[in-house]
């Protein structure tokens, strides 16, 4: 049997499998399939979840843990991993949306701050620029919640300093910057982002993200009111937001709840894809030279799939170079014509059927099927 050649490259499926284990499984049903076949997995994420993890597989540095604060201000262990001079900081380690549950979600309530804490002990450490991914959080604080643990004061109407969760968005009525961290002027931040929505409107941070993060149809009304109020008030202390090309539309802005918007502004950080980023670290192109197949995926594959998260754009390098893709997903949740959209020569869904908690619980056995499922029929020839 002539030599193949299979580069996996998926991204994590949320509370079930890492990205490095989805790498492991396809070895093992590729290596069922096609005994030799030369397998190459990458670990990746978008931005979001396991950003660390990945980064940590292609360079080397020290990961340093610290107490911080999760989404709702109780302890947690935050972390930064230091590289070189670089930091780079995971939105999710803090403000991960997974580091609640189901009744706790609430974004009215939820606060960036704990993203804050780690950029402040990146920037005390020493640090010579910040690489800072967005996606999987919690909140919809505009990035009030990370700018005040770096200096920044945002005052109501009577001068009182607000906590800033997103039920405050409304409440500002001035921002204070003179206690800024003295060194975030000094250094260069990268913001990572797995999505380009912008802050306002259908397509922004609250409406397309709101719903998932706990909140009703009052609470998105509310937020999206308070988030408008919020980029007015901003705009007086930053004057170049909101004019111009884009204005409040600029792509990124509305990642993780407006905090793409706070770091661009307040911090000055170049909004780069994180997929992007990950995979030019990767000189992922290059691994794709005479592959005979591209396997991705994700725990749910739909709309938000197909603006700047990870599959969408390991299936876009792919084809670029000319190699199939599949994707191999938890839940399959776009239609023809969005599949039509994405690209991928085979979409297979693991645990087809299955109740959430029962995906959940049989996800690498599922996973594992599906891996086998593709892998047979390739060598049978009949993979549709």
């Amino acid at each position: 049997m002539e030599a193949v050649r299979f580069v996996f490259a998926s991204d994590s499926f949320k509370g079930s499998l890492s990205s490095a284990r989805t790498g492991e499984l396809l070895t093992m049903a590729a290596h069922e399939a096609f005994p030799g076949a030369e397998c190459i997995a990458f670990p990746i994420a978008d931005g979001g979840e396991g950003t660390l993890d990945a980064i940590r597989s292609v360079r080397a540095g020290e990961l340093v843990g610290f107490e911080a604060h999760d989404g709702l201000m109780r302890p947690v262990e935050g972390a930064v991993f230091l590289c070189g001079g670089q930091a780079f900081v995971e939105t999710a380690t803090t403000c991960g949306l997974t580091l609640l549950g189901e009744g706790e979600r609430d974004p009215l309530a939820t606060t960036s701050y704990g993203l804050g804490e780690c950029i402040r002990f990146a920037l005390d450490r020493g640090c010579e620029g910040v690489s800072v991914g967005l996606g999987g959080s919690c909140t919809n604080d505009g990035g009030m919640g990370c700018l005040r643990a770096l200096g920044v004061r945002f005052l109501d109407g009577e001068g009182r300093e607000l906590e800033g969760r997103g039920g405050d968005l409304s409440r500002v009525a001035r921002v204070d910057e003179s206690g800024l961290h003295p060194r975030v002027r000094a250094v260069p931040f990268t913001v990572m982002s797995d999505v380009s929505n912008p802050l306002l409107g259908p397509s922004g941070a609250t409406y397309v993200f709101g719903r998932q993060k706990g909140a009703d149809d009052d609470a998105l009304a509310r937020l999206e009111e308070g988030m408008r109020r919020f980029a007015e008030v901003v705009r007086a202390v930053h004057p170049e937001l909101g004019r111009g090309p884009g204005g409040f539309d600029v792509p990124g802005y509305g990642a993780a709840g407006g905090l793409g918007m706070a770091l661009a502004v307040f911090l000055g950080a170049r909004m780069r894809s994180g997929i992007e980023e990950l995979l030019s670290w990767y000189d992922f192109d290059a691994a794709l030279e005479g592959a005979d197949l591209v396997v991705t995926g994700e725990g749910k594959l739909d709309f938000q799939s197909l603006d700047g998260k990870a599959v969408s754009g390991v299936v876009a390098h792919a084809a670029r170079k000319g190699v199939p893709a599949a994707v191999i997903c938890g839940k399959l949740e776009l239609d023809a014509g969005q599949l039509e959209a994405l690209g991928a020569t085979y979409v297979l869904e693991a645990g087809k059927g299955q109740r959430l908690e029962e995906a959940l619980a049989r996800a690498e056995e599922n996973y594992l099927q599906s891996a086998r499922n593709l892998f047979a029929e390739l060598r049978n020839g009949t993979a549709v």
